[in-house]
């Protein structure tokens, strides 16, 4: 959807919540989505991400959003309005104002980052997602005991990157809660971790700003180093699916060079 304006039958359905609009501006990031844009409007301005309304993981992401946004305003924005018909599902956020938060070595975000993970890690795990555990490492684990690490009663994001973290002059917030999980704590800052090393830090850098959060001093050892390995092996699953994506080769690189860190490069588990 490349038009500057939502097609006739989306702003139909749109209309009661925005009023007249004035101005959409695409997002840069969203690319899930079918619409994602910054909405100034009548009533707005709102951050709205737009799907077709089909069966399926796309639909039920939005869904997920939707449910889990009451718990977690404390770390991002407000869901204002849900409108869904036949032909789409949208979800209308309040605009917090703010830029991508930037991962590389000597960003002055990073502390925000950390502080971040830790307002996400303190909140409580709601009712609605007790039903969702986390199941994305499990394959590429080495057993089932070894996926059972995995588990926990942490509220997880689970999409730590920098596009969904917005750093503003009065906040930080963690954005996107597209696929949220229940499952153990310390797996938002193990993702922080791979992240911080593809964007060019050493893993015994990338560490120390995890150590700055509650939920890895909490973790076993034994657990990150499963979480590690099966962080590699399921990169470089997908990048062998997808052999021109260049992000997915700097994530196999990333996740290779923790496990080198850590000792457990050949993926037998802890050494020591």
């Amino acid at each position: 959807m490349n038009n500057s304006r939502p097609p006739q039958e989306l702003w139909s359905l749109l209309h009661p919540y925005t009023g007249h609009l004035t101005d959409v501006e695409h997002a840069s990031r969203g690319f899930s989505s079918d619409l994602t844009a910054l909405i100034r409007c009548e009533r707005g301005p709102f951050f709205v991400k737009v799907m077709r309304n089909r069966p399926g993981g796309r639909r039920d992401s939005l869904v997920r959003e939707a449910l889990i946004n009451p718990a977690v305003r404390q770390v991002s924005p407000a869901l204002l309005w849900r409108a869904e018909d036949e032909e789409w599902i949208a979800l209308g956020f309040e605009v917090v104002e703010g830029r991508r938060a930037a991962f590389e070595p000597g960003s002055p975000d990073l502390p925000a980052v950390v502080d971040t993970l830790n307002r996400i890690s303190s909140l409580d795990l709601p009712e609605v997602a007790r039903d969702w555990p986390e199941t994305r490492w499990d394959r590429f684990a080495r057993d089932e005991t070894e996926a059972d690490l995995f588990q926990g009663d942490g509220l997880l994001h689970t999409d730590i990157n920098p596009s969904n973290f917005v750093v503003g002059r009065h906040g930080t917030w963690a954005v996107d809660w597209a696929w949220p999980t229940r499952g153990a704590a310390f797996i938002d800052v193990a993702s922080l971790v791979v992240q911080l090393i593809a964007a060019g830090h050493s893993a015994p850098s990338a560490e120390s700003w995890a150590a700055r959060c509650r939920a890895w001093e909490n973790a076993d050892p034994v657990a990150i180093d499963a979480f590690a390995t099966a962080t590699y092996r399921m990169y470089r699953s997908r990048a062998s699916r997808f052999p021109d994506a260049a992000w997915l080769q700097d994530m196999v690189g990333a996740t290779r060079a923790w496990t080198v860190h850590r000792g457990v490069a050949d993926g037998r588990g802890r050494k020591g």
